[in-house]
């Protein structure tokens, strides 16, 4: 039996990834110069691809790092002076909070406010967190630690009330499976292990003209990776380091090949309703998110005992199909399920036939 692989990332990589890596080869990509004019053709396609399928604005920049963590490090050098805003309820969202304090000079300056697992975050409250002086609020769009994620509403009335505050969000686990209304916030990341359904090893950071101006105003450069070296490169289309050219590569042709995002957000809508209907039968476990509105659709999660947990996860493991543990405060007592456009209907029929069969 082929493994099937619901790990919330790294997960499971479209099946047409084998095929373009041999094309690649056959190309003598994998040995090009990332200063010549085949990395180039190949990086202005990839990004012209990626924009078209998720909708991303014509005037927003996209560069590549090697990490969603990498991304942290880029927004704390080349855009935060002094003070941020950090929004989370989850490990993701509360480790990049961390890592700011441990890069700027005045930590107290890098502030927090946190929400419940099952609350939607509360405008008034955060009205009261925040100081005039913000330069970013920093927000994870889909919290992949606690399968939450941030209404496209909620991130709109953000950007109104705080209009004068870059946003960054990390849509890490929903970036190429969630729509996305790019305009609502000036920079976005996400790792390409997950709904970009490609192998780890890269990144996608995407920036606002607000964002680049910012950049460019504070001209931060002591960095390989200062935000204003890599607005630099990329206006030739390259990078500043040697870059994963395999994975720049692939993203141009699985790009090619996807659904335009809102059909591909839908069919991943419908098929997380179904997968939560389907486990409501086993009696041993709840949803670990009970409220609906703030409930990802691209990572899915359980909770119960610690003993009912483990089992589950070894009987899933016995079959070839490999569930991902729980994470932070939820390490010992959830499972999460990936949703992401890679896991196609057939391993959800798999899936259907375990549980049917086996588990109820």
């Amino acid at each position: 039996m082929n493994l099937i692989n619901f790990y919330p990332g790294p997960s499971k990589i479209y099946p047409q990834v084998s095929e373009y890596m041999q094309e690649a080869a056959k190309k003598g990509i994998l040995g090009a110069n990332h200063r010549s004019d085949t990395f180039i053709e190949i990086s202005k396609q990839s990004i012209r691809a990626l924009k078209d399928k998720l909708e991303i604005p014509e005037e927003y920049w996209v560069f590549y790092t090697s990490s969603a963590t990498e991304c942290w490090e880029i927004i704390a050098q080349s855009l935060i002076r002094e003070r941020s805003l950090h929004v989370f309820n989850g490990a993701f969202g509360e480790k990049c909070w961390q890592y700011t304090q441990k890069l700027k000079a005045n930590p107290e300056y890098i502030q927090k406010y946190s929400f419940g697992l099952n609350e939607s975050i509360d405008l008034a409250q955060l009205k009261e967190v925040y100081q005039d002086d913000t330069e970013v609020i920093c927000l994870t769009h889909n919290e992949t630690s606690n399968a939450t994620m941030i209404s496209q509403k909620i991130l709109a009335e953000i950007r109104a009330q705080f209009a004068e505050a870059l946003i960054a969000v990390d849509a890490t686990s929903s970036m190429g499976g969630a729509f996305l209304d790019f305009r609502q916030a000036d920079i976005w990341y996400a790792s390409v292990q997950k709904c970009l359904g490609l192998p780890a090893g890269m990144a996608v950071l995407v920036c606002s003209p607000r964002a680049i101006e910012q950049a460019l105003k504070i001209g931060e450069n002591k960095h390989y990776n200062s935000l204003t070296a890599m607005i630099a490169q990329m206006q030739k289309w390259q990078t500043t380091h040697t870059p994963n050219i395999l994975n720049v590569y692939l993203l141009g042709r699985v790009m090619q090949q996807v659904a335009p995002i809102k059909q591909v957000a839908a069919n991943l809508e419908r098929q997380a309703d179904f997968v939560y209907a389907l486990l409501e039968g086993i009696a041993e476990i709840q949803p670990l998110v009970e409220n609906k509105a703030v409930r990802s659709q691209t990572v899915l999660a359980w909770q119960g005992s610690q003993r009912i947990i483990q089992e589950m996860i070894d009987k899933f493991a016995k079959q070839n199909i490999i569930l991902g543990k729980g994470y932070g405060s939820w390490k010992n007592t959830s499972f999460r399920l990936a949703n992401f456009p890679a896991i196609s209907a057939i391993d959800i029929v798999l899936l259907d036939d375990f549980i049917t069969k086996i588990m109820k």
